[in-house]
């Protein structure tokens, strides 16, 4: 793998307080949809440690934008 490659899947990971400031909810939020399965977000664990991707955290809001009141 040469190093072009690697920056190209580098990741920008961002902690638990900073994902919840990006979505405009609580920490405690993000751990309650993680435990429950709630929304399909996906983070990474590093031992104790939990990261979100910034870019699935822009993916996952734009998922979410709707141009109507319908919810289906």
């Amino acid at each position: 793998m040469t190093i072009q490659q690697v920056i190209g899947k580098t990741r920008e990971l961002v902690d638990e307080k900073t994902a919840a400031k990006i979505l405009n909810v609580s920490p405690g939020t993000l751990s309650v949809w993680r435990s429950t399965g709630r929304y399909n977000l996906p983070f990474t664990k590093c031992g104790r440690l939990v990261r979100y991707d910034k870019a699935v955290l822009d993916a996952w809001l734009d998922s979410r934008t709707r141009q109507t009141g319908a919810t289906a």
